[in-house]
């Protein structure tokens, strides 16, 4: 029996230009290199999204194949060592999805020692127990294949990416700074445009525009009290506060001149804009109204799709009660979750993520602060017959991408919390057992 298996997904290699550029690929190759000297008797298996088949625009069918080797021999001569060693065993996902429609495809990865199975899911003993594999794009009705093996059946997020993620691909490096490529990177897509906002103005915006018009933007919140003041005077209903602030302003001399005449243009600017945001939000209700009519804007959309991982994890688990942990990726959100006394995991990405932070004063554009979460999830048999998730990190610096505006205007972020370095997960016959979790202290 095998001793563990690794678990690994979302990579994403390959695409069209800016997006060839694998950040993480001398991580990628020290992680084979060391299955490939592994004394265990280990599988590693690729729960889908290895490739970036979606992003190439360029090439069609297996010349994708052919372009992804020519672009990354070291990777493919790797896959061939570690292969020899390890079994490497793939399932496709949505952005490699043709991986799952054309047979050649299974030859050809053959010759590197990776066995394509072009299957949904597949599943793998440990222990008592059985654990279950998927990519995770079946759960997401943007990305459902609606019939999986048809190489026409392309759901929505096929198009686009190849209209959108690609093309950003394509224009990436036109840019001030080189950040259109890391769209991939954005989740959900529903951030997208507030991340190109933020970008724009951070970034793209001419300098000189940018820091006339940050002052306006910083004091917006002052402004906002200023035209409160202001309004109670000019109605005759409370004269002291705008009196209070001349008085304060009029002590710090030409400071205080110039503070007002910002204020003062921030009146106007509020005003300006009161008048433009009224009749606006009524036309925006109103389409909103229509959109819902048609089906198109639903405010379940908008939820995260976490709830649709864990409701498809407890239907398994109570049909199959053999199944104790449920895998996935997809999302780019990695997770060790407890369900029903079993384990549900997300395998995450090896893409850059990013963490929206707001500003800490005014009306500024939300900074999105870069770093890697890179990880393989590891499962093997504990000494009783229940199944051990072992979540290991892979060591990567931050990219430094901000700039000193942005680190000016925001507070350093918090990373999300650390999932359990260890879970033992022994579940009953019956749900709702408690699941054991060994981790770093102090951590849930």
């Amino acid at each position: 029996m095998t001793d563990a298996y690794y678990l690994i997904s979302d990579l994403h290699i390959g695409g069209d230009e800016q997006l060839e550029h694998v950040d993480f690929l001398e991580e990628l190759l020290s992680f084979l290199r060391m299955l490939e000297r592994t004394d265990e008797d280990a599988e590693l298996i690729i729960n889908g999204d290895a490739f970036g088949l979606w992003e190439f625009t360029g090439v069609d069918g297996l010349d994708k194949f052919d372009a992804l080797v020519d672009r990354y021999p070291e990777l493919f001569d790797q896959l061939e060592a570690t292969g020899s060693r390890v079994p490497i065993t793939l399932i496709p996902g949505n952005h490699d999805y043709e991986l799952a429609a054309y047979p050649e495809y299974v030859d050809r990865l053959a010759e590197y020692n990776v066995t394509l199975r072009q299957v949904v899911s597949l599943t793998r003993e440990v222990g008592d127990y059985v654990v279950h594999v998927e990519h995770g794009m079946q759960r997401d009705s943007n990305n459902r294949i609606p019939d999986f093996g048809n190489p026409h059946a392309n759901p929505p997020g096929y198009f686009v990416n190849r209209q959108v993620t690609s093309r950003a691909g394509r224009l990436s490096a036109r840019g001030k700074f080189n950040w259109l490529k890391d769209i991939q990177a954005v989740t959900p897509m529903t951030q997208i445009p507030a991340w190109m906002v933020s970008n724009y103005f951070y970034r793209e915006m001419s300098p000189w525009l940018r820091y006339v018009s940050a002052p306006f933007f910083l004091l917006f919140n002052v402004g906002f009290l200023y035209v409160l003041a202001f309004a109670l005077d000019a109605v005759g209903l409370w004269s002291l506060p705008m009196d209070l602030v001349e008085g304060v302003l009029e002590l710090f001399g030409p400071v205080g001149t110039l503070v007002d005449l910002l204020l003062t243009a921030n009146l106007v600017i509020t005003l300006l804009l009161l008048l433009v945001a009224i009749p606006l939000y009524v036309f925006v209700r109103d389409a909103r109204k229509t959109l819902r009519r048609f089906g198109i804007d639903r405010p379940d959309d908008r939820d995260p799709p976490v709830d649709d991982y864990l409701a498809g994890a407890r239907a398994l688990f109570a049909s199959d009660p053999s199944v104790a942990v449920f895998v996935y990726g997809h999302t780019h959100r990695p997770a060790v979750t407890e369900v029903d006394g079993r384990a549900v995991v997300n395998t995450g990405t090896w893409l850059k993520r990013l963490q929206r932070v707001e500003p800490s004063l005014g009306v500024l554009p939300p900074v999105f602060y870069s770093w890697y979460q890179l990880n393989y999830v590891r499962l093997s048999a504990a000494d009783d017959g229940g199944v051990v998730v072992d979540y290991e990190l892979v060591e990567k610096a931050a990219p430094d991408d901000e700039t000193w505006f942005q680190r000016l205007v925001t507070s350093a972020p918090r990373r999300e919390d650390e999932i359990p370095a260890r879970t033992v997960v022994r579940p009953t016959s019956e749900p709702n057992e408690a699941v054991q979790t060994d981790s770093n202290p102090g951590v849930r």
